[in-house]
């Protein structure tokens, strides 16, 4: 039987400020997907993949037990079942990059949601706020299981597979985007940094730093304060004064969050602000993985990151 494809996401705008209540903007990105499968469906190539996902999968299950014993008022599901088929080899088999930012455990959870939850909420259905928090609550407990905590966000994404605006933490709405330009000369890309990040770490040290009243003053007033004029502009299609606010959160990142940017892109984050050529940002919690780009030439920013790997994912 063919499962369902569940895809990758991309924060466009957002990350840490929504732990703080900024606003935030999610994006499917289709390049990478990922389904459950069963080992009959298994070329000999990805053997031992299949095998060490089932392992984990079966690691996720347990959790999954615990959780609808625990919540049952919040979501329960077919255990039964989905022993039987982690017993039966199946596995999660996805192209989406670990520890990049991109959402694969949100993919994986959606997908694990999606064939074994019972009355499980249905994108068919009319999704009410009430529906989207209630899918976002129950993803977050889902997804804390790799995490430590998770928002629930990026499952909520993959399963809706709709651009998901978050207004505040208990306000989220999906959302229209403007519709790319094709072979436009500015874009949005991914810059691939080499290395795995991990989120857990990452969220440790803003925690952290949140202890620190100045640091909590530059996150209200310039952090979340150019994340969400960002979403404005780009929601609104002001591409002029998305790149003077893109600018500006490019500079505080890199003034206030260098912990979460690998330490050999310094030099290439402030290049990009020095000449203009492109903004880089976090993608997710950073530490490796993905940065994203912002550039209204593309075809300069690529020869100015030239030996860099580039990934366009929006064309204005």
């Amino acid at each position: 039987m063919k499962r369902p494809l569940f895809y990758s996401k991309i924060l466009l705008f957002g990350e840490y400020g929504i732990i703080k209540d900024s606003k935030g903007l999610a994006i499917p990105y289709n390049f990478y997907n990922g389904a459950l499968k069963m080992p009959d469906q298994t070329d000999e190539s990805k053997q031992a993949e299949a095998k060490k996902s089932n392992q984990a999968l079966a690691q996720f299950a347990i959790h999954l037990e615990k959780l609808s014993s625990e919540n049952p008022e919040v979501v329960t599901f077919d255990i039964e079942q989905l022993k039987k088929d982690i017993s039966n080899g199946m596995y999660f088999d996805s192209s989406i990059p670990q520890g990049y930012g991109v959402g694969s455990s949100g993919a994986l959870v959606a997908a694990i949601y999606d064939q074994y939850a019972h009355n499980k909420i249905t994108v068919l259905e009319n999704l009410t706020r009430e529906k989207l928090l209630q899918l976002k609550n129950i993803f977050g407990k889902m997804e804390s299981f790799f995490h430590g905590t998770s928002s629930g966000l990026d499952p909520l994404n993959s399963y809706l597979s709709l651009p998901i605006l978050i207004n505040s933490k208990d306000n989220i709405e999906p959302t229209g985007i403007p519709s790319q330009t094709v072979n436009g000369k500015g874009a949005v890309f991914l810059l691939d940094s080499g290395v795995v990040g991990e989120t857990a770490p990452m969220v440790r040290v803003f925690m952290e730093n949140m202890k620190n009243e100045a640091f909590q003053s530059m996150l209200k007033t310039q952090f979340i304060k150019y994340t969400d004029a960002c979403i404005d502009d780009f929601l609104k299609g002001n591409v002029k004064s998305l790149f003077k606010n893109v600018k500006k959160l490019s500079k505080v990142v890199l003034n206030n969050f260098k912990p979460m940017i690998p330490s050999e892109f310094h030099a290439l984050w402030k290049k990009g602000i020095d000449t203009g050529d492109y903004f880089l940002k976090l993608c997710g919690s950073g530490g490796g993985g993905y940065m994203l780009g912002f550039t209204e030439d593309i075809e300069k920013a690529k020869k100015t990151l030239e030996g860099h790997k580039i990934e366009v994912v929006y064309q204005f």
